[in-house]
Protein backbone atom coordinates (compact mmCIF):
# COMPACT_ATOMS: atom_id res chain seq x y z
CA UNK A 1 0.00 0.00 0.00
CA UNK A 2 1.17 3.48 -0.81
CA UNK A 3 -0.08 5.87 1.84
CA UNK A 4 -0.23 9.64 1.54
CA UNK A 5 -1.37 12.59 3.61
CA UNK A 6 -1.87 15.84 1.75
CA UNK A 7 -2.09 19.33 3.28
CA UNK A 8 -3.58 18.02 6.53
CA UNK A 9 -4.84 20.63 9.00
CA UNK A 10 -6.34 19.93 12.41
CA UNK A 11 -7.78 22.30 15.00
CA UNK A 12 -8.79 21.85 18.62
CA UNK A 13 -11.20 24.72 18.99
CA UNK A 14 -9.35 27.84 17.90
CA UNK A 15 -5.92 26.22 18.30
CA UNK A 16 -4.36 24.82 15.12
CA UNK A 17 -2.52 21.60 15.95
CA UNK A 18 -1.51 20.42 12.45
CA UNK A 19 -0.56 22.78 9.63
CA UNK A 20 -0.54 21.56 6.02
CA UNK A 21 1.15 18.25 6.85
CA UNK A 22 2.29 16.20 3.85
CA UNK A 23 3.83 12.73 3.99
CA UNK A 24 4.18 9.71 1.74
CA UNK A 25 5.02 6.18 2.86
CA UNK A 26 6.10 3.77 0.17
CA UNK A 27 5.07 0.09 0.33
CA UNK A 28 7.20 -1.78 2.85
CA UNK A 29 8.78 1.37 4.28
CA UNK A 30 9.02 2.47 7.91
CA UNK A 31 8.59 6.19 8.53
CA UNK A 32 9.25 7.68 11.98
CA UNK A 33 7.63 10.93 13.10
CA UNK A 34 9.82 12.88 15.52
CA UNK A 35 9.23 16.06 17.48
CA UNK A 36 9.03 17.51 20.94
CA UNK A 37 6.01 17.01 23.20
CA UNK A 38 3.06 18.95 21.87
CA UNK A 39 4.33 18.95 18.28
CA UNK A 40 1.18 17.24 16.99
CA UNK A 41 2.53 13.71 16.52
CA UNK A 42 -0.32 11.83 18.21
CA UNK A 43 -2.89 14.08 16.56
CA UNK A 44 -1.40 13.17 13.19
CA UNK A 45 -1.74 9.45 13.87
CA UNK A 46 -5.34 9.89 15.04
CA UNK A 47 -6.16 11.71 11.80
CA UNK A 48 -4.49 8.96 9.80
CA UNK A 49 -6.60 6.31 11.53
CA UNK A 50 -9.81 8.34 11.43
CA UNK A 51 -10.13 8.74 15.19
CA UNK A 52 -10.06 12.49 14.51
CA UNK A 53 -11.45 14.12 11.38
CA UNK A 54 -9.02 16.65 9.92
CA UNK A 55 -10.17 20.22 9.46
CA UNK A 56 -8.91 20.05 5.89
CA UNK A 57 -6.60 18.00 3.70
CA UNK A 58 -6.74 14.42 2.43
CA UNK A 59 -5.79 10.91 3.52
CA UNK A 60 -5.08 8.63 0.54
CA UNK A 61 -4.77 4.84 0.51
CA UNK A 62 -3.44 3.66 -2.85
CA UNK A 63 -4.90 6.85 -4.37
CA UNK A 64 -8.33 6.21 -2.83
CA UNK A 65 -9.53 9.22 -0.85
CA UNK A 66 -10.15 7.80 2.64
CA UNK A 67 -10.50 11.15 4.42
CA UNK A 68 -14.16 10.59 5.30
CA UNK A 69 -13.81 6.89 6.14
CA UNK A 70 -14.52 5.64 9.66
CA UNK A 71 -11.78 3.95 11.70
CA UNK A 72 -13.54 0.62 11.14
CA UNK A 73 -13.54 1.05 7.37
CA UNK A 74 -9.88 2.06 7.43
CA UNK A 75 -9.10 -0.99 9.54
CA UNK A 76 -10.73 -3.30 7.01
CA UNK A 77 -8.88 -1.48 4.21
CA UNK A 78 -5.55 -2.39 5.81
CA UNK A 79 -4.72 0.12 8.56
CA UNK A 80 -3.94 -1.09 12.09
CA UNK A 81 -3.40 1.29 15.00
CA UNK A 82 -1.57 0.66 18.27
CA UNK A 83 -2.25 3.80 20.31
CA UNK A 84 -0.22 5.26 23.12
CA UNK A 85 -1.30 3.40 26.24
CA UNK A 86 -1.97 0.22 24.21
CA UNK A 87 -5.73 0.05 25.02
CA UNK A 88 -5.97 -3.71 25.23
CA UNK A 89 -9.05 -5.27 26.83
CA UNK A 90 -7.67 -5.73 30.33
CA UNK A 91 -10.54 -7.94 31.51
CA UNK A 92 -10.10 -10.38 28.61
CA UNK A 93 -7.36 -12.98 28.40
CA UNK A 94 -4.44 -12.65 26.01
CA UNK A 95 -6.06 -15.24 23.77
CA UNK A 96 -9.42 -13.51 23.80
CA UNK A 97 -7.84 -10.18 22.86
CA UNK A 98 -6.15 -11.71 19.83
CA UNK A 99 -9.05 -13.94 18.83
CA UNK A 100 -11.51 -11.02 18.88
CA UNK A 101 -9.38 -9.08 16.40
CA UNK A 102 -8.83 -12.16 14.24
CA UNK A 103 -12.52 -13.03 14.08
CA UNK A 104 -13.42 -9.44 13.15
CA UNK A 105 -11.02 -9.59 10.19
CA UNK A 106 -11.56 -13.18 9.09
CA UNK A 107 -8.13 -14.46 10.10
CA UNK A 108 -9.14 -16.63 13.06
CA UNK A 109 -7.44 -20.02 12.90
CA UNK A 110 -5.31 -19.07 9.90
CA UNK A 111 -1.57 -19.21 9.42
CA UNK A 112 -1.53 -15.41 9.57
CA UNK A 113 -2.90 -15.52 13.10
CA UNK A 114 -0.34 -18.10 14.16
CA UNK A 115 2.48 -16.09 12.60
CA UNK A 116 1.47 -12.92 14.45
CA UNK A 117 1.37 -14.77 17.76
CA UNK A 118 4.68 -16.45 17.01
CA UNK A 119 6.45 -13.11 16.71
CA UNK A 120 6.06 -12.71 20.48
CA UNK A 121 6.53 -16.15 22.11
CA UNK A 122 5.64 -14.84 25.57
CA UNK A 123 2.03 -14.46 24.45
CA UNK A 124 1.61 -18.22 24.10
CA UNK A 125 2.91 -18.63 27.64
CA UNK A 126 0.41 -16.02 28.88
CA UNK A 127 -2.47 -17.15 26.65
CA UNK A 128 -5.02 -17.62 29.45
CA UNK A 129 -3.83 -14.74 31.61
CA UNK A 130 -5.93 -11.57 31.69
CA UNK A 131 -4.52 -8.64 29.78
CA UNK A 132 -4.60 -6.50 32.89
CA UNK A 133 -2.24 -8.90 34.68
CA UNK A 134 0.55 -8.44 32.12
CA UNK A 135 3.52 -6.14 32.50
CA UNK A 136 3.61 -2.99 30.39
CA UNK A 137 6.02 -4.60 27.95
CA UNK A 138 3.89 -7.73 27.63
CA UNK A 139 0.81 -5.58 27.03
CA UNK A 140 2.63 -3.76 24.25
CA UNK A 141 3.57 -7.06 22.62
CA UNK A 142 -0.07 -8.11 22.88
CA UNK A 143 -1.27 -4.85 21.35
CA UNK A 144 1.11 -5.21 18.39
CA UNK A 145 0.22 -8.88 17.85
CA UNK A 146 -3.48 -8.01 18.02
CA UNK A 147 -2.91 -5.42 15.29
CA UNK A 148 -0.91 -7.82 13.15
CA UNK A 149 -3.56 -10.56 13.12
CA UNK A 150 -5.70 -8.17 11.07
CA UNK A 151 -3.14 -8.47 8.22
CA UNK A 152 -2.48 -4.74 7.97
CA UNK A 153 -0.88 -3.05 5.01
CA UNK A 154 0.04 -0.08 7.23
CA UNK A 155 0.88 -0.53 10.92
CA UNK A 156 0.58 2.67 12.96
CA UNK A 157 2.41 2.80 16.31
CA UNK A 158 2.33 5.60 18.88
CA UNK A 159 5.28 5.51 21.30
CA UNK A 160 5.66 1.70 21.34
CA UNK A 161 8.70 1.77 23.67
CA UNK A 162 7.26 4.11 26.30
CA UNK A 163 7.83 2.74 29.81
CA UNK A 164 9.06 -0.64 28.59
CA UNK A 165 12.09 -2.61 29.77
CA UNK A 166 15.09 -2.70 27.39
CA UNK A 167 14.89 -6.40 26.48
CA UNK A 168 11.31 -6.01 25.26
CA UNK A 169 12.20 -2.81 23.41
CA UNK A 170 14.84 -4.84 21.57
CA UNK A 171 12.33 -7.61 20.80
CA UNK A 172 9.83 -5.11 19.39
CA UNK A 173 12.57 -3.56 17.27
CA UNK A 174 13.47 -6.96 15.84
CA UNK A 175 9.84 -7.64 14.97
CA UNK A 176 9.38 -4.30 13.22
CA UNK A 177 12.60 -4.81 11.26
CA UNK A 178 11.39 -8.25 10.16
CA UNK A 179 8.11 -6.74 8.94
CA UNK A 180 9.71 -4.09 6.75
CA UNK A 181 9.39 -4.89 3.08
CA UNK A 182 6.13 -6.74 3.77
CA UNK A 183 4.03 -3.98 5.31
CA UNK A 184 4.43 -0.25 5.76
CA UNK A 185 4.94 1.23 9.23
CA UNK A 186 4.19 4.72 10.57
CA UNK A 187 5.87 5.22 13.92
CA UNK A 188 5.87 7.99 16.52
CA UNK A 189 8.81 7.51 18.87
CA UNK A 190 10.75 9.57 21.41
CA UNK A 191 13.49 6.98 21.97
CA UNK A 192 15.84 8.06 19.22
CA UNK A 193 18.04 4.95 19.18
CA UNK A 194 14.97 2.81 18.55
CA UNK A 195 13.69 5.08 15.79
CA UNK A 196 17.07 5.17 14.06
CA UNK A 197 17.26 1.38 14.26
CA UNK A 198 14.00 0.74 12.41
CA UNK A 199 13.15 3.80 10.29
CA UNK A 200 13.86 4.22 6.59
CA UNK A 201 12.70 7.83 6.61
CA UNK A 202 11.87 10.59 9.07
CA UNK A 203 9.61 13.58 9.27
CA UNK A 204 10.11 16.13 12.02
CA UNK A 205 7.15 18.05 13.40
CA UNK A 206 7.34 21.36 15.25
CA UNK A 207 4.14 23.07 16.38
CA UNK A 208 2.17 21.01 13.91
CA UNK A 209 4.35 21.81 10.90
CA UNK A 210 6.70 19.48 9.05
CA UNK A 211 10.00 21.33 9.34
CA UNK A 212 12.13 18.59 7.82
CA UNK A 213 11.75 15.29 6.01
CA UNK A 214 14.26 12.91 4.53
CA UNK A 215 15.81 9.49 4.26
CA UNK A 216 17.35 7.99 7.38
CA UNK A 217 20.81 7.73 5.86
CA UNK A 218 20.83 11.47 5.17
CA UNK A 219 20.11 12.49 8.78
CA UNK A 220 22.72 12.19 11.51
CA UNK A 221 21.92 11.32 15.11
CA UNK A 222 23.16 14.76 16.21
CA UNK A 223 20.89 16.48 13.72
CA UNK A 224 17.83 14.50 14.82
CA UNK A 225 18.62 15.02 18.50
CA UNK A 226 18.49 18.79 18.09
CA UNK A 227 14.89 18.55 16.98
CA UNK A 228 13.61 16.37 19.83
CA UNK A 229 15.67 17.55 22.81
CA UNK A 230 13.59 19.33 25.42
Amino acid sequence: MQFRVEALDQHYGSAQVLRHVDLTIAPGECMAVLGRNGAGKTTLLKCVMGVLAPTSGRVLLDELDATSWSPNRRSHAGLAYVPQGREIFSELTVGENIEAAARAHGTYGTAAMEEAIGLFPVLKEMWKRSGGALSGGQQQQLAIARALVTLPKLLILDEPTEGIQPNIVAAIGQVLTSLKGRISILLVEQYLDFAIGVADAFIILSRGTVIEAGRAEAMSREHLTRHIAV
